[in-house]
């Protein structure tokens, strides 16, 4: 079972890759920023926690936990929650006017810092922060680029598609 130092580190994990992904989407001057990817990590990573500590939690006794984990693989349907939950907090952030839908890319963010929260709490912290920082990366290069400039598309194009 995790101690209480492994659960803190791994929610401090998760904090951090939330805050430097929601910091990016700040400073770009979106919806769902900061606080909300701080959140969306931390709370991924309680309920991966969770999930991975219920069956020493319900077990009867240590000879018991083959069996408990055996037959309840329900404690992983945390995790696959998770990611439903997350989708109906992303729909919210699209909003579709007329032609024009805005906040997909956000809402994908969303579930990506979702995703990173969950490897936080697995403890897999390597993936979880190239993940992270890979998802800043092309982030900031796709808004530098500016690809509908460089294929010919006006500004007023590139915010129907945004």
């Amino acid at each position: 079972m995790l101690t209480l130092e492994e659960m803190l580190l791994r929610l401090g994990v998760a904090v951090v890759l939330g805050a430097i992904i929601g910091l990016e989407r700040d400073i770009a001057g979106k919806e769902a920023g900061l606080r909300t990817d701080i959140l969306v990590a931390a709370g991924a990573s309680i309920f991966t926690i969770i999930g991975i500590t219920l069956p020493y939690l319900i077990s009867l006794s240590p000879e018991h936990l083959e069996e408990v984990i055996a037959r309840n693989s329900g404690f992983l349907s945390l995790v696959a929650n998770i990611v439903i939950g997350i989708g109906f907090l992303g729909a919210g952030i699209i909003i579709k006017h007329g032609a024009h839908v805005r906040g997909l890319t956000t809402a994908a963010v969303v579930w990506f810092v979702a995703a990173v929260g969950i490897l936080s709490g697995l403890g897999l912290f390597l993936f979880a922060a190239i993940a992270s920082f890979g998802l800043v990366l092309i982030l900031v290069l796709l808004r530098k680029i500016n690809f509908f400039r460089m294929v010919g598309r006006g500004e007023h194009d590139h915010q129907r598609l945004e």
